[in-house]
């Protein structure tokens, strides 16, 4: 590996002129200044020049068990060593079996059957995939749309990206939307003005009613839902939202996914959020990001037994779910998550989540008091603080992206990493995270809005 340290201008340049990121604004294209994140311990990111920052997203929502530990790396050395790779379309691999076995475990109901992907996208890919193979073979051609809500957010591939429903992915690209119906935003932050939240919620049950009616209930396949909207914001539906809406789909015949990317393995103190948080036992869920800490790329669509029995033995009519990838139960990915999961199991770590999740909430909701703060919301480890220019119309601020910009770069001269998603600070840390790092992170974020207010009062963009 090359020795860094001292050429960091050569670096950037490499970095702009051959890198092309994840959802890279092209205007900007060969002209970033990024910040390198060269090493991490526990809850923090090293820059190139040496500085700790506390991560604040976790990564992209998925760094668990925090940085640096050295069993994960260990099991992932011992597993490339004895056997690197397999081919899951024709042999199977103890590693993977025990992982999957040890997954099922976990699942509410009988969600046991688990097909491994590279990731979260590829999991809802696959789990889209699935509902469609089934309808054709139980004979419902046309029983092929998935339900989404606008603020969704399910993936990058072409399938799982139809599915989502965030307006400003939606520009450039081309998406099957005749396989998808969105229903309007389920925030409650922007229920219509004298709305009340039991009104709200009411209305957001009987949508999904009314559009399976007026679509078709025999050519509705199933309804996406996260758990918490984690992208769109950190939207926590109405408490009740998801057990009423699983009642829905079963009166009419309609599959319940749970995207749980981002929720499970923890995020809100359970394996997985689904049943022991909102109630619900749904027909499929989707996970990955948590599954493996980050430390490797890894997803799954784990589906229930009864939905695999339907097209399995004579109901497969000799057909084949000829869906999967070349790294589909990938060994290397198999250790770190079996270990992962070890270490989240025997140091406690979920139940260390249910613990600190009040003082960490307390905090985040201390700061709706800061003078351009809209809304403050969340559950367990994950939160968002939405900045509007007007609170009675809770208008976004015109800056948008520029504001969530000034605050992360005032908060990361603070030692602290924001991932503004426009104007909205949102938050996953390290389940790891202490009370003391809790305070220590809302401490910065506060002083970093603050800075950014000032900044914008300043130039004449504000006024408080």
């Amino acid at each position: 590996m090359t020795n860094l340290p001292n050429d960091f201008d050569r670096i950037r340049d490499w970095d702009n002129s051959h890198f092309l990121h994840p959802w890279e604004a092209m205007e900007d294209h060969g002209r970033n200044d990024r910040t390198f994140a060269e090493r991490a311990k526990g809850i923090h990111v090293i820059d190139e020049a040496g500085r700790p920052m506390i991560d604040g997203p976790g990564g992209m929502w998925c760094v668990q068990i925090g940085y640096g530990r050295e069993e994960i790396g260990q099991a992932m050395a011992d597993q490339a060593r004895d056997m690197a790779y397999f081919s899951p379309y024709s042999l199977g691999n103890s590693t993977v079996a025990e992982l999957a076995a040890k997954i099922a475990e976990r699942t509410p109901g009988d969600l046991n059957k688990v097909f491994f992907t590279t990731g979260g996208s590829t999991a809802v890919d696959s789990a889209i995939r699935f509902l469609h193979y089934r309808n054709n073979v139980l004979g419902q051609p046309d029983k092929k749309i998935v339900i989404s809500r606008q603020k969704a957010y399910h993936g990058s591939t072409y399938l799982s990206a139809t599915m989502s429903g965030k307006e400003r992915d939606k520009s450039w690209f081309d998406f099957a939307t005749d396989m998808v119906h969105f229903l309007p935003d389920v925030n409650p932050y922007r229920r219509p003005e004298g709305m009340s939240v039991e009104a709200f919620l009411d209305a957001k049950v009987a949508d999904l009613e009314e559009a399976i009616l007026s679509l078709g209930p025999e050519r509705v396949a199933a309804f996406i839902a996260e758990p918490i909207l984690a992208s769109g914001g950190v939207i926590v539906p109405p408490a009740g939202y998801h057990r009423r809406c699983l009642e829905v789909c079963r009166r009419h015949d309609v599959l319940y996914i749970s995207d749980e990317v981002v929720t499970g393995f923890g995020r809100l103190g359970h394996w997985f959020a689904s049943e022991d948080v909102f109630g619900i036992t749904p027909d499929i869920i989707t996970c990955a990001k948590g599954m493996t800490s980050g430390y490797v790329p890894m997803g799954a669509c784990i589906i229930s037994d009864q939905l695999v029995a339907e097209v399995a033995g004579e109901g497969a009519k000799g057909s084949i779910f000829s869906n999967g990838y070349t790294y589909s139960g990938h060994p290397v990915s198999a250790a770190a998550a079996l270990k992962n999961m070890e270490i989240i199991e025997g140091e406690g770590i979920l139940e260390h989540v249910r613990a600190v999740t009040p003082h960490f909430q307390e905090r985040m909701q201390a700061l709706a008091d800061l003078p351009i703060v809209g809304d403050v919301r969340g559950m367990g480890l994950m939160g968002c603080v939405e900045c509007v220019a007007d609170r009675v119309s809770r208008n976004p601020l015109a800056l948008d992206k520029e504001v969530g910009a000034r605050i992360d770069a005032h908060c990361q001269e603070l030692g602290l990493i924001v991932r503004p998603l426009i104007n909205m600070c949102v938050f996953s840390p390290p389940l790891i995270i202490t009370a003391g790092e809790i305070d220590r992170m809302f401490d910065i974020l506060a002083t970093g809005i603050r800075r950014a207010s000032d900044d914008l009062a300043r130039e004449g963009l504000w006024a408080a």
